[in-house]
């Protein structure tokens, strides 16, 4: 079963999202590419994940590449666009983020996505820490009516930022402030400690060394779902 205190697991397969909800996870981020901080999933992959477990723990990375997170017209509109097609396929929720060029919330954005995101739950990311003022753009946020935040406290690793998480979940209202960056098993007691309402991390190892990589085919290995790693986060949840 599932820890009282979430612990949600960012998978990139059906295989992954297989052994993370077996091993104890609550819920799951399904992405691509974790290796540049994720990317939207194929819609095959969507669909696979969803037939693997219960579509409603499933919450679908949308983000259209790498680089940053300013998006212009066209970007947003891509993005209203897979949105709709992860929630007409039944995915529980979506994961998105948006900031202006000067580093506060795109609030436009935001509201589109919501509006296409419809009953789904509506997730921002690590976006937030990335903003000139994390603070500030928290409280956009919740006073947008977002469902769930992912962030660090605005630091590298969600166990530096344990004193801006704690001052996110006093104010946080109606609002589920998950900690996520970085995270290891062993740092998920004070997470919870600090006041979050669940604990994110992607609990992944490398596999596959031994395949033909080289040039044209990016770094040696792949990605894959450590369940070991998985159990263990679940039992530091208590």
């Amino acid at each position: 079963m599932p820890a009282a205190r979430p612990i949600e697991i960012a998978v990139q397969d059906p295989a992954g999202a297989r052994s993370a909800i077996a091993a104890g996870a609550a819920r799951l981020e399904l992405c691509q590419a974790l290796d540049v901080g994720g990317l939207t999933p194929s819609l095959a992959t969507l669909e696979a994940v969803l037939a693997a477990v219960d579509p409603v723990v499933v919450n679908v990375l949308v983000r259209p590449r790498g680089g940053g997170f300013v998006y212009d017209p066209e970007e947003v509109a891509l993005v209203s666009a897979d949105i709709r097609a992860c929630v007409e396929r039944g995915a529980g929720g979506v994961v998105v983020g948006a900031l202006t060029a000067a580093g506060g919330l795109d609030v436009e954005a935001l509201r589109r996505w919501r509006d296409a995101a419809g009953p789904a739950t509506l997730v921002f990311h690590r976006a937030v820490d990335a903003a000139a003022d994390p603070s500030a753009v928290f409280d956009a946020l919740v006073a947008e009516g977002v469902d769930r935040v992912l962030t660090s406290g605005g630091a590298p690793r969600s166990i530096d930022g344990l004193a801006m998480l704690a001052a996110f979940a006093q104010r946080s209202g109606g609002v589920e402030v998950m900690a996520g960056g970085g995270v290891q098993p062993a740092d998920i007691p004070a997470l919870f400690a600090a006041g979050v309402d669940a604990v994110h991390l992607s609990a992944r190892v490398r596999a596959g060394h031994d395949a033909p990589s080289g040039p044209g085919g990016g770094s040696a290995g792949h990605d894959v779902t450590d369940p070991a790693l998985v159990a263990e986060a679940v039992a530091a949840a208590g």
